[in-house]
C-alpha cells in the first residue's frame, strides 16, 4: 500500500472518534460512543479527546458544528477528508489481517 502524508496508521482512539463522527456529536458524546463501539475497552480521558480533536480539526478531517447560543456544548462532525482516513485506516487494516492469515495458514 502506497503510503502518502494522509494514509498513516490511525491511534485506536482517533478511529474511534472519527467513525463516532459519521453523527454530529459533542465531546462527552463522543467518549461515550466510543465505549460503547469498543465495547468498554477504550475509555478517552477528557485530555486525549480534545487533544485529538484539536488536531484532527487541524487536519480537516473534522469541522465544528455551529454553536447552539442556548448550549455550551460544542458539536463536531467528519468531514470527506476524515472519511477519506477512515477509509484508508480500512484498507490497511484489510491488508494486516490478510498478511496475518496468509502466514498463520503457511502461504
Amino acid at each position: 500500500m502506497a503510503e502518502n502524508k494522509e494514509s498513516i496508521a490511525l491511534t485506536e482512539a482517533v478511529y474511534y472518534i472519527l467513525l463516532s463522527l459519521y453523527e454530529p456529536m459533542h465531546g462527552y458524546g463522543i467518549m461515550q460512543n466510543v465505549s460503547k463501539l469498543s465495547r468498554g475497552r477504550v475509555n478517552l480521558a477528557a485530555g486525549t479527546l480534545y487533544g485529538a480533536i484539536g488536531t484532527m480539526l487541524e487536519k480537516g478531517w473534522i469541522r465544528a458544528l455551529p454553536e447552539d447560543t442556548h448550549s455550551r456544548r460544542k458539536e463536531y462532525e467528519i468531514t470527506e477528508m476524515g472519511k477519506d482516513a477512515v477509509r484508508n485506516e480500512l484498507a490497511r487494516l484489510k491488508e494486516l489481517i490478510k498478511n496475518g492469515e496468509n502466514i498463520e495458514r503457511g502461504l
